[in-house]
């Protein structure tokens, strides 16, 4: 069964146009061994990818048990030229290019592409998996929609026994635009700044330093590794660490 999954709902710029890039790891040692000792790590996972415009979201293709990444070869080049998407194709762990190890579950995969696609700049992506790269897909989409429900159901209170949003959508929705974008500003200020990112993130990407140099020159940038958007909330003693090392 061939299952399509949209996820990973992240504002990114991105690459350019058709020509191919490639990624070989060679076998890497399991991240965990026996029990007692760590969870289980992402591993690098061997991938190629069709570059294609940077505003659309990417097609990502799973390959199914016993599969590989080149049987979507043919597939792949079809879509990059027919719809100008970049287009990706993995290689599953254990499997084809990518690295060996002894933990293989469909959470450990779906942790192996959370800490690809952002590296990539290929969220928000589309998702299309067949048998275990489908069930892959699923659990991914599942466990990254989630969070964002869950963040979002916080705004939802009972009020005179009926379930209302505290929010003022009406306003929100109107002035969005305004939201996502920053005041255009000609002066500067001189004290000590803290930007603090997700290393996952994808707001603040490098061509937004110069300007934050520029309105901020004392500004201190620090990135907090396999950290999202909600940095207090997915590595919380990070943040507090980080505050308070700002603060000395």
């Amino acid at each position: 069964m061939l299952r399509w999954i949209r996820a990973w709902k992240l504002p990114r710029e991105g690459l350019g146009s058709h020509s191919p890039s490639f990624a070989r790891v060679p076998v890497a040692p399991s991240s965990s061994g026996g029990r007692g000792e760590a969870e289980p790590r992402p591993l690098p996972l061997s991938y190629r990818l069709l570059d294609g415009e940077a505003a659309l979201p990417a097609v990502v293709f799973l390959h199914g048990l016993f599969g590989c990444k080149t049987n979507f070869n043919s597939i792949a080049k079809a879509f990059a030229q027919q719809t100008g998407r970049r287009v990706l194709t993995v290689d599953a762990r254990n499997h084809g290019n990518s690295p060996h190890s002894p933990d293989m579950s469909y959470e450990i995969m779906s942790q192996d592409l959370q800490d690809l696609l952002p590296r990539l700049g290929l969220v928000p992506c589309v998702i299309a998996g067949h048998s275990m790269g489908g069930r892959t897909a699923m659990l991914l989409a599942l466990q990254r929609n989630l969070a964002v429900r869950q963040y979002l159901l916080t705004n939802l209170v009972e009020v005179d026994g009926r379930l209302a949003w505290r929010l003022n959508l009406d306003a929100l929705a109107q002035h969005l635009d305004k939201l996502l974008t920053f005041p255009q500003r000609q002066e500067s200020y001189l004290g000590p700044t803290l930007f603090l990112l997700g290393g996952n993130s994808q707001f603040v990407h490098p061509s937004h330093h110069p300007e934050i140099m520029r309105l901020f020159p004392r500004a201190q940038i620090q990135t907090v590794p396999n950290a999202g958007h909600w940095i207090h909330a997915e590595r919380p003693q990070d943040f507090i660490a980080a505050i308070r090392g700002f603060l000395v």
